[in-house]
């Protein structure tokens, strides 16, 4: 390994925004692009139409919605480090899109809302986070709002998520008297990241200052306890995933971004060793490999491009080079990979472990594959999960039915839905983990194809991928149950139930059939 590689991928930080819906992750993004010096101007989720629509929000019914529905890659450089953002889908129906960038991300920034606290949704993508042994750093947003107490916010992160906290700086007043935060170890004021926000202080009074004088008191004794009771921060806690480096804000109103980037570049971890199925990979190796996570169809309506999504895992892609596809044995050549930000995207003549690229192919990439420079390895971790909604898709005009099933496909190789071709001939069955997903396919199919749908209920409500450890076994349920068997994308069969009571009932009359509702990633076998 030269200098130069292994100085390129220590200034990568490669991190993730979680947060249940509403939460203003969004809006955090956009302020840490433009504070980090990429954007010029953040235009707001819910845009006028004088402003800037909202950078990591670019397809229409993002738009229109003011939600984030695929994630979006951000790539800039701030004070010597390469950033890249991957601003996931909060909202649940989306989660399956969440977990698979969770698989190429370091880091992650927590959004929590300082009125609600922990939410559902939170939750469950911290339960990911610790899975994946992500360290996290936590931003409690909306302080200018009506907000729960500090103490309390902190002490119901450590109750439910089982996780210490470290305040790294402290809210000077609330709501309406929020006016911006003090660094408890740097002994500083914070003020709007928009004006020269650092101001050393002697003590909690020249702080206390600030306010009114009836939350003076108040806040002086709350700075004092906040220094005695809380945790100091450790970074070797934090790396471990025990501990989390708490700020606080107002994405909205600029408060409180420009330390949570600086701590990005402090605290956030350079790339990470991966493991692959037959050895861990280190960052800094020499040699390029690099795994998919996302498929992206139509980013450009207008070139009917298609763009595979992979962080760079250890050594340095280089335009022009060629790779080998695990899934395949086969070469393909990096002709054009590009960062992204955003919709906006530029050729990537290099890029170093921890970056993510997109890469232009026609279909020959799926979710999950594995590039190398040779070497026969998968990287591990990228499943699929079985949906939780079954439907038919009903075309208008039944004369574009080859144009639907392709399509729909696609739409399935993107990850937007999972697609099931039943045995017995009768309609393709989409699979959605929520209801949303379907307002995205429908908008996209009509946008992108022009092929107007509906949806119909299916007669099934569960699906599980089945096998045998004897393939006689298999054949034999297949053959039983050809009515409720398809096959999914890849092939490999899915039993279709009417719901849980008949899983179960099948299940005990084929103790030899192994039915599972997640997936690993598979390399096909060479023929």
């Amino acid at each position: 390994m030269t200098d130069e590689l292994a100085e390129a991928i220590s200034r990568r930080r490669t991190f993730a925004i979680i947060a249940h819906p509403d939460a203003g992750k969004t809006t955090l993004t956009e302020k840490l692009l433009l504070f980090g010096g990429a954007i010029q101007l953040a235009g707001e989720v819910k845009a006028k139409k004088d402003r800037i629509q909202t950078r990591s929000d670019w397809m229409k019914i993002e738009r229109e919605r003011g939600i984030s529905v695929v994630t979006s890659v951000m790539t800039f450089e701030y004070q010597g480090n390469v950033f890249n953002i991957l601003d996931t889908p909060g909202h649940e129906d989306f989660a399956d899109d969440t977990y698979r960038t969770l698989t190429a991300v370091d880091a992650a920034v927590m959004v929590i809302d300082a009125a609600k606290g922990i939410e559902p949704r939170t939750l469950k993508l911290f339960e990911v986070c610790r899975l994946r042994n992500i360290p996290i750093i936590t931003f409690i947003n909306k302080m200018d709002r009506e907000s729960r107490d500090p103490f309390e916010i902190l002490d119901e992160v450590e109750e439910k998520l089982a996780l210490d906290t470290a305040p790294i700086t402290w809210p000077i007043g609330r709501s309406k008297t929020f006016c911006g935060s003090y660094h408890l170890a740097a002994n500083e004021v914070r003020g709007s990241d928009t004006e020269e926000h650092t101001k050393k202080v002697s003590g909690p009074e020249a702080v206390a200052s600030r306010l009114p004088q009836n939350e003076q008191e108040a806040f002086i004794d709350e700075l004092l306890l906040a220094r005695e009771a809380c945790k100091p921060y450790d970074q070797d806690m934090f790396l471990e995933g025990h501990l989390t480096p708490v700020f606080w804000g107002s994405a909205l109103r600029n408060f409180g971004v420009r330390d949570l980037i600086n701590a990005l570049g402090a605290f956030a971890p350079p790339p990470r060793d991966q493991v692959a199925d037959v050895r861990t990979v280190h960052a800094t190796e020499n040699k390029m490999t690099a795994f998919v996570f996302k498929i992206q169809a139509n980013m450009d309506p207008n070139h009917r491009d298609r763009i595979a999504f992979a962080r760079i895992c250890s050594g340095r892609l280089e335009r022009g080079m060629k790779a080998r596809l695990a899934r395949t044995g086969k070469q393909i050549g990096l002709t054009a990979p590009q960062f992204f930000f955003a919709s906006q995207r530029q050729l990537a003549d290099t890029a170093y472990a921890g970056d993510v690229v997109g890469i232009p192919n026609h279909g020959t990439l799926r979710i999950g594959d594995t590039l190398t420079e040779g070497e026969q390895l998968v990287f591990q971790g990228v499943p699929n999960f079985a949906p939780e909604i079954l439907r038919r898709v009903r075309l208008e005009d039944a004369m574009k039915a080859k144009k639907l099933r392709e399509a729909l496909q696609q739409m399935a190789e993107e990850g937007v839905v999972q697609l099931f071709l039943p045995e017995d001939g009768s309609p393709a069955i989409v699979g959605v983990v929520g209801a949303l997903q379907l307002d995205v396919l429908k908008e996209r199919l009509s946008a992108e194809y022009t092929l107007p749908v509906s949806f119909e209920m299916s007669r099934f409500s569960v699906c599980r991928w089945v096998s045998a450890d004897n393939p006689l076994d298999l054949d034999k349920f297949i053959t039983a149950r050809r009515g409720d068997i398809a096959r999914d994308l890849d092939g490999d069969p899915v039993f279709l139930a009417q719901d849980s009571f008949s899983l179960r009932y099948e299940a005990e009359r084929y103790p030899a059939i192994k039915m599972v509702a997640i997936k690993e990633y598979q390399v096909f076998k060479a023929a």
